[in-house]
């Protein structure tokens, strides 16, 4: 899903008003742009702006997907080849790695979500977009060179193996290496991901969509090859992790050096106002995204540690067919969010209620209706798709309780896009971390008693019992906090500079 996302979760924040939960709150300026995304006039009539919204939706939507679907095929071609190739522990070890790297997201320090925001309240103000850019740049790449110093002088020092229980002494000998380079990777797209960012602030959706499905192909072109060549293990995964850092790098080359110059970062751009204000902003969704992606990522290791590598290996290729869902939940949300922001800004509550049921009824219908064919068919899906896997270790009870769980986080996603569209976060805050207390307690619980199967019904019973309140709770006091489309108007009508 945090990431959080990627799951129900993680905040990525397009929101024109930053009022957050509480007593705390950051102060929007007084006439705030709308989003570069949202293609709707200021000063249009209501059921104009509604109609521009829904059109922007929908168009957003199915631009989003065409997209992202270009990128669809790669793990579905490499995770058959590199099971087999890798061997069950080496590729459940890797998976194990690789959840704990998703755990981690949070290293940005949220500068990645407080960019989104703030550069959409430069919609016209070039030379404070470049600010802006550059000191979060500025700010990740030193983010990101104290963490791979910090990874070279740690990771050697963590017996791997021993704690994810590989008893392959091959897989043992490279653990530290491999944790090292999923780390590293990790570690150095911290910077290079702020462009997926600017091009949503900026509306960019389907560009930035295209650059990442182009990753996902790198990555399953450069795995292929690599398993084609004979090439050893460590070189396979490398391809795999380092895809997405290179596409990265080329999409922010290309696209400050070629399609927008005037934005190109600089250190003669780095402000340290500018970059304290970031940061400020930014830590903001520090806290959530925290809970939200531990949270969300902690079924492969635990799932490693008490049942080892093997069944883990079997779990993280059945949860890659739900993954499918998980996407779509994503791509949805990002384009509705700042449409959001906007609508709330300018009071427009009764838009955002009916947009909100509507896409609770569209996230509930896809995703039941998909998580249904994979519990008839799951279990024959996995064996054609991957091989060597007993049917018996994908039981009728795991498909369904992963189809739940991600129907319950679906449903809930379109209130939570709402609120994080104005920046409410204490609710998801509290909800998370009851979620990972409550979670953490009743999957350990479940693992040892049941199996693989106590997994995704003890997060079920959890995310019910804490989260599901939480946004509720939250939904209510986002819309509470709109103003009323006639003060906004007023309020329009007030910042209209006279003439001259």
């Amino acid at each position: 899903m945090n990431r959080a996302a990627s799951r129900a979760g993680p905040a990525r924040p397009a929101n024109p008003s930053t009022e957050l939960a509480g007593p705390t709150s950051i102060s929007a300026p007084t006439t705030v742009e709308p989003a570069a995304s949202t293609p709707v006039a200021g000063h249009a009539s209501p059921s104009v702006a509604a109609a521009g919204r829904d059109r922007h939706v929908t168009v957003g939507i199915a631009a989003a997907m065409a997209a992202k679907g270009i990128g669809l095929a790669a793990p579905l071609v490499v995770t058959p080849a590199c099971f087999a190739y890798l061997g069950d522990q080496r590729y459940g070890l890797w998976m194990a790695v690789t959840a704990l790297t998703g755990m981690a997201w949070f290293a940005d320090l949220g500068l990645g979500n407080g960019l989104l925001t703030r550069l959409s309240h430069h919609v016209t103000d070039v030379r404070a977009q470049a600010r802006e850019i550059s000191s979060a740049f500025a700010t990740l790449g030193a983010v990101a060179v104290v963490l791979v110093v910090v990874l070279v002088l740690v990771v050697p020092t963590v017996p791997w193996a021993g704690l994810f229980g590989v008893t392959d002494a091959r897989v043992a000998a490279d653990a530290s290496t491999m944790v090292l380079l999923c780390f590293g990777a990790f570690a150095v797209n911290i910077p290079f991901s702020l462009i997926q960012r600017i091009q949503y602030a900026r509306g960019q959706v389907v560009q930035s969509n295209v650059w990442q499905s182009a990753g996902a192909l790198v990555a399953m072109g450069g795995v292929l090859g690599a398993i084609a060549a004979g090439w050893s293990p460590l070189v396979v995964i490398g391809c795999a992790v380092l895809a997405v850092p290179l596409t990265n790098l080329l999409n922010t080359v290309a696209y400050f050096w070629f399609q927008e110059p005037a934005l190109r970062p600089g250190p003669a751009l780095v402000d340290r106002a500018t970059a304290v204000g970031l940061l400020r902003l930014g830590l903001q969704f520090f806290a959530l995204t925290t809970m939200s992606s531990i949270a969300l990522n902690m079924d492969s290791p635990l799932v490693a540690y008490l049942l080892g590598p093997s069944m883990a290996a079997h779990y993280a290729v059945v949860g890659k067919l739900f993954g499918v869902l998980s996407i779509f939940v994503g791509l949805v949300g990002m384009t509705i969010w700042p449409v959001n922001g906007t609508a709330l800004a300018q009071g427009d509550v009764a838009w955002v209620r009916r947009n909100t049921r509507r896409m609770v009824f569209l996230y509930g219908a896809v995703v039941a209706a998909v998580g249904g064919v994979l519990v008839g068919f799951g279990a024959r899906l996995v064996e054609l798709w991957v091989g060597g896997i007993d049917r018996a270790s994908v039981p009728i009870p795991l498909l369904a309780g992963l189809a739940g769980w991600s129907f319950l986080v679906a449903v809930t996603s379109p209130l939570i896009m709402v609120q994080n569209s104005v920046g409410l976060l204490r609710p998801q805050f509290v909800g998370w971390a009851s979620f990972l207390v409550l979670a953490a307690g009743l999957k350990v619980w479940g693992l040892r008693q049941f199996g693989l199967v106590g997994l995704p019904v003890a997060a079920c019973l959890a995310y019910v019992l804490t989260m599901w309140p939480a946004v509720l709770v939250g939904y209510r006091r986002a819309l509470a906090g709109a103003p009323s489309s006639r003060s906004r108007r007023g309020q329009e009508r007030a910042d209209v500079p006279l003439p001259q």
